[in-house]
């Protein structure tokens, strides 16, 4: 009987959305106070970390609120993964992991971080009337026009160009995306806009000319060039090494179907296949989602953003696993600018932060969560003209916010 409850409020969690189905493949409660040490724990990002449960001054109960078995969260302090309150490991059906608090509170926990640059924020981007939906995607070319993808609703363009002084260029790919996610331009300044549902990436020349669509639409897939199959599995965005080679992240985790994992792609310049791994979720170098990517300029090394696991994975140029970093933040978009410094945005948490090559923060931008200036419902991709200035967008407003450094101010 204990097990068969046990069984049914795993199940109703289950139902209603708050765990994700793979975070069950652990087999079997672990026990209270410890984390699991197996590459079997699911989609909990805390996997093999110590994990430390402070409990509440009283017993929680579901009189307590909606908040009852998470209580404060969990967040990851001095390498301990803390729950403060609630139930231990939070009911023991995802050992405490962050993601629970994030999907089961309405008030999930954000850290965030003082801004320390001296960024000041603008919005000088003015979009078509009419236009609404999210900036899921930012890109900038060698003239450092600025290229908006947006959520649009049907019928409206989904890109829309903007020259160097912030002027309405065109807007084109009038209901390309059954989902708009990221979008790139290669050495040549060629435009790549990935379509997350219709599992395609579209590759437009400069002027907005459609070149070649990778995958086809509505047909989810592997890539297998044995068979002559050349499908897309959920691309989320697009990387370039400096030769022109494409690294294609796909698979959103927590938004994918259950037919696959999340890869990466490589492909040479011409579009050719070159390799591809997989994350399959867990254990040293797999991840569960490759929600962004980015090429170092110097190293060629590969990093990819798991955000629901809260940490970078990095990989050399052919694949091989270099180290995983674990993060406090979600990393929801990661770039290396012209410079080669590596930038992150923080997804819920509402900013973008620098790192050093060892994943840690040293500039912080963004006044965190909310809608206000400066501000992010979701701070997504990230890109830099030639004169340091930094813009974002956010996957909830029809908005980009460009970031001036100090030094640029007029």
């Amino acid at each position: 009987m204990q097990r068969l409850s046990r069984a049914l409020v795993i199940g109703v969690i289950l139902a209603l959305g708050i765990l994700p189905a793979a975070s069950q493949r652990g087999g079997g409660d672990p026990p209270a106070g410890n984390r699991p040490d197996r590459d079997d724990c699911g989609l909990s990002h805390f996997c093999g970390i110590p994990y430390k449960f402070i409990p509440p001054e009283k017993p929680p109960s579901p009189a307590d609120g909606p908040n009852w078995r998470s209580g404060k969260g969990v967040r990851l302090i001095d390498g301990v993964a803390t729950q403060e309150g609630g139930t231990d490991g939070w009911g023991k059906a995802c050992w405490g992991a962050a993601m629970c608090a994030w999907r089961a509170t309405p008030n999930p926990i954000h850290v965030v971080h003082k801004p320390d640059m001296g960024y000041s924020h603008e919005y000088p981007f003015a979009f078509p009337e009419g236009i609404q939906g999210g900036v899921t995607g930012i890109a900038i070319n060698s003239r450092d026009h600025i290229y908006a993808y947006v959520r649009a609703v049907p019928g409206q363009p989904q890109i829309f160009e903007f020259d160097a002084n912030h002027k309405f260029v065109r807007a084109f790919g009038v209901s390309l995306a059954g989902k708009t996610h990221g979008i790139a331009i290669d050495p040549q300044d060629n435009i790549w806009a990935t379509d997350q549902y219709g599992d395609t990436i579209y590759k437009f020349s400069p002027d907005g000319k459609l070149l070649h669509t990778f995958g086809v639409k509505g047909r989810r897939g592997d890539w297998d060039e044995a068979r002559g199959q050349r499908l897309l599995w959920q691309p989320m965005h697009v990387a370039f090494a400096p030769n022109g080679d494409a690294y294609i992240a796909m698979g959103h985790g927590n938004e994918s179907p259950n037919d696959g994992a999340a890869r990466v792609l490589h492909l040479d310049r011409n579009g050719n296949f070159v390799n591809q791994w997989f994350g399959n979720h867990n254990g040293p170098g797999k991840f569960s989602m490759a929600h962004g990517i980015a090429v170092d300029p110097k190293t060629g090394n590969v990093w990819i953003a798991d955000r629901e696991e809260y940490r970078m994975v990095v990989y050399d140029r052919n694949g091989r696993f270099l180290r995983t970093i674990q993060s406090e933040n979600l990393i929801c978009g990661l770039y290396f600018d012209p410079g080669g410094q590596l930038w992150a945005s923080t997804g819920g948490d509402g900013q973008i932060v620098k790192l050093d090559a060892n994943g840690r923060i040293t500039g912080v931008a963004g006044e965190g969560p909310g809608r206000g200036p400066g501000q992010f419902t979701e701070s997504n991709y990230i890109v830099m003209d030639k004169r340091g200035n930094v813009y974002v967008g956010d996957t909830s407003l029809t908005r980009i916010t460009k970031f001036v450094p100090p030094g640029n101010r007029r």
